[in-house]
């Protein structure tokens, strides 16, 4: 378990995170959003004991992370794919790390195998692409089969099977009763995958809450019709204020409750043959939610 209470980080006259306050449980993959600029990465570094925080506290089940002697065996982490000896083998890196641990050298062979890197065992990173980078840094964070595994933009480079492959992976970790937190702007990656969400902006807390909860918090609902008579109603749910996209016989309406749509199609005697809501996907209650703590932003938003 992770829990962070009052987090604080401030750079000389910059504030990357103020007063967080989240628990990360385990038995579930927790998914960690904001926009650019947010203070995702600051506040991983600070749960690590990387950075050193200005005010509040960060524990891992319930100490913090600096005070644990062989880190590995408790924490697995995954910040930076890059952040590598290039002229070692992936056999030699992962050996370095499981002799400074403690770790049996059985398991380098173990995790290598696990993420599919046995054949490659013996290259020199230097060499390795991007996906495969990822790849043995998720074996490294695999390496002293810790309870408590953290994650910064892990499918960065992973071709579509690699993103299958690290999606399953999360949920066997979740399931196995270990705490998974994974930071990502892949918004549907995490609708395939997180159970909860910890969402921030500009360094402060926006939700704390499942990833159904987060996505109801959109306020944008489209609702889908199937007719026949599609240019004659469009042409009455745009009289009636709504923003209608028509494809063929499917009309997609915002602005307008399904109920109202019903109505007016009776009143005018047309013919329904489909008749949806849809909720706002997490990317869009994502984007609705954090829209004023982006810290960039395109020529013409706000």
């Amino acid at each position: 378990m992770i829990e962070v209470s009052g987090l604080t980080k401030r750079y000389g006259g910059t504030t990357a995170v103020k007063d967080l306050t989240f628990t990360v449980r385990p038995g579930q993959v927790t998914g960690f959003l904001g926009p650019n600029g947010a203070g995702k990465s600051t506040t991983l570094r600070l749960i690590l004991g990387l950075h050193e925080p200005t005010g509040g506290t960060v524990t891992v089940d319930g100490r913090p992370f600096r005070d644990r002697p062989r880190g590995l065996r408790h924490v697995g982490s995954l910040l930076d794919a890059h952040d590598v000896h290039g002229g070692r083998t992936a056999a030699a890196h992962l050996f370095a790390l499981a002799r400074s641990n403690r770790i049996p050298r059985s398991r380098v062979g173990e995790v290598l195998r696990e993420v599919g890197l046995a054949e490659v065992a013996r290259r020199r990173i230097g060499g390795f692409s991007l996906g495969m980078k990822q790849r043995l840094g998720i074996a490294a964070a695999l390496l002293g089969d810790p309870p408590v595994l953290l994650f910064d933009e892990p499918l960065n480079g992973l071709d579509p099977g690699g993103v299958k492959w690290v999606r399953d992976l999360f949920r066997r970790l979740a399931d196995e009763g270990r705490t998974v937190f994974v930071s990502s702007h892949l918004m549907s990656e995490m609708e395939h995958t997180a159970d909860q969400l910890i969402v921030i902006g500009r360094g402060e807390l926006i939700a704390a809450e499942s990833l159904a909860e987060f996505s109801a918090r959109g306020t944008r609902q489209n609702v889908t019709v199937g007719t026949p008579a599609a240019v004659v109603l469009a042409d009455l749910l745009t009289a009636e204020g709504a923003a209608v996209r028509a494809e063929g016989e499917l009309l997609t309406v915002t602005g307008l409750t399904a109920a109202r749509i019903g109505e007016i199609a009776l009143e005018h005697r047309i013919p329904l043959r489909h008749l949806d809501t849809r909720s706002a996907s997490l990317e869009e209650a994502f984007m609705e939610l954090t829209a004023d703590s982006a810290q960039y932003l395109a020529g013409g938003s706000r």
